[in-house]
């Protein structure tokens, strides 16, 4: 019988590797088909900042499978069909941005887990339930434990609860995001600010401590944040390469003109 592919991020960091994923702001399919070519383990694809839509979101979810790829979609916060529609599309997880609180994170697992951890409105005629070609009960079992369910921490507020949310099952990932949270403490893009350095060792040491893996930009860097213990960090993106790429050719001609 064939069966769904498996997440290539869960299945790497159960065996305990590290994993790197590339984060996609353009809606070119291309921009994913390169990022899965080149190696990486996964690639964000971001609802929550960028006009992604549905049909593109399924595009780019295609080109990476292509190469064994997974696809993270960071969902839009609305109802609850932004937070399930990008697993019907077979995107191997979802991060939810700004998680505020322990009473989120449980209407999260609710809405996103089949039976018995959460309630997820069941359809198998989607791509996740290979159109219908899947057993119900195989297919709720299959997506429970193959598809990462990953709560951003951004803020202040949810850290008071950090210990109970990492208890939860069906949360597998609490993944840091710097920037936004150095704004939320008033110390905008100041990353060697005590209270980051504080929060990134608290979200490593609170996750492990409960079975659960731990993310990050790779800010300072790479090397640093995977010596820091973190088991997924997103380095690069496609708009910072094309950027930087334009700079680079542009400071060339002003290099040969006299």
């Amino acid at each position: 019988m064939i069966m769904p592919r498996k997440s290539r991020l869960l299945d790497k960091m159960r065996s305990g590797k590290k994993v790197i994923t590339y984060k996609l702001n353009l809606s070119c399919p291309r921009t994913a088909e390169i990022a899965a070519m080149s190696g990486f383990d996964g690639i964000w694809i971001c609802q929550e900042h960028v006009p992604t839509n549905q049909s593109t979101m399924c595009s780019q979810i295609l080109a990476a499978k292509a190469y064994d790829c997974d696809c993270i979609v960071r969902v839009a916060k609305g109802c609850y069909s932004d937070y399930i529609r990008p697993l019907e599309a077979d995107a191997s997880g979802i991060m939810i941005p700004h998680l505020m609180s322990l009473e989120e994170a449980k209407e999260i697992v609710h809405t996103v887990r089949f039976y018995p951890t959460g309630l997820r409105p069941v359809d198998g005629g989607n791509a996740d339930g290979m159109y219908c070609q899947l057993d119900f009960k195989e297919y709720i079992k299959f997506m429970n434990e193959n598809r990462l369910v990953i709560v951003q921490i951004e803020d202040p507020e949810p850290l008071k609860d950090l210990d109970k949310i990492c208890q939860l099952d069906g949360i597998d990932m609490i993944f840091f995001g710097p920037g936004d949270f150095s704004q939320a403490i008033g110390h905008p893009a100041e990353f060697d600010h005590p209270e980051i350095h504080r929060v990134r060792k608290l979200v490593v040491e609170t996750a492990h401590k409960y079975g659960k893996f731990a993310g990050t930009v790779s800010l300072p860097g790479l090397k640093e944040c995977y010596q820091e213990g973190f088991d997924l960090v997103n380095c690069g993106a496609d708009v910072a390469a094309l950027s930087n790429n334009c700079a680079a050719i542009m400071k060339q001609m002003y290099d040969c003109i006299p």
